[in-house]
């Protein structure tokens, strides 16, 4: 990544080493497109699932492009990224936290899942229970990300005969929290006895 990607991942609270390192981050600078399609100023992560390598979503650190995210067309991707779940899944325990976006995997760690935004597919929903035993959903608490929460809830509950899932409010971006509170959080929750 150039300097201008380490300043954006700086002034959000992020490590970029790290980040580098553990998502195999990449930034494009200004000028950059992918058929047809504009990728420029943005953080690259890879998208995996098991291992391969299936698509990847930019992520705009001058905050000034109407996407603030952007996803490999469709054409490109292996797996269509909402049929999946971003994370490592070589991480995941029986416990999930699912957030809504990578940056929101980023803050919180290689145990966490996100769904890319607060709407999600039958697909995910299936992932996320053959994935996990029990099922923590962190959501930015704007109205309708919580509505889109409790949808993901009842939903999930279809799979569960004994259900363990749970909302756990944050005030505003979970991806937005200080590291030592976020991993402070997970720890509490991945310890949690059911």
């Amino acid at each position: 990544m150039q300097r201008v990607h380490e300043q954006y991942l700086l002034s959000r609270g992020f490590d970029p080493d790290q980040l580098e390192y553990e998502w195999n981050l990449l930034g494009t600078g200004p000028v950059s497109s992918l058929d047809g399609a504009e990728y420029k100023h943005r953080i690259i992560a890879p998208i995996e699932w098991y291992g391969n390598t299936v698509s990847f979503q930019g992520r705009d650190i001058t905050d000034l492009h109407r996407l603030k995210y952007k996803t490999c067309s469709k054409e490109r991707e292996v797996i269509h990224h909402k049929e999946i779940l971003y994370g490592n899944q070589e991480h995941w325990t029986k416990t999930g936290i699912i957030v809504e976006g990578i940056t929101d995997v980023w803050r919180f760690g290689p145990t966490t899942a996100a769904t890319f935004g607060i709407e999600f597919t039958y697909y995910q929903v299936r992932a996320i229970s053959k994935a996990f035993e029990r099922v923590f959903i962190i959501y930015d608490n704007e109205t309708q990300a919580q509505i889109q929460a409790q949808k993901l809830k009842r939903d999930l509950k279809e799979y569960y005969r004994d259900p363990q899932i749970e909302i756990i409010a944050v005030e505003g971006d979970p991806g937005g929290l200080k590291q030592t509170d976020a991993d402070y959080l997970v720890k509490q929750l991945i310890n949690q006895q059911s």
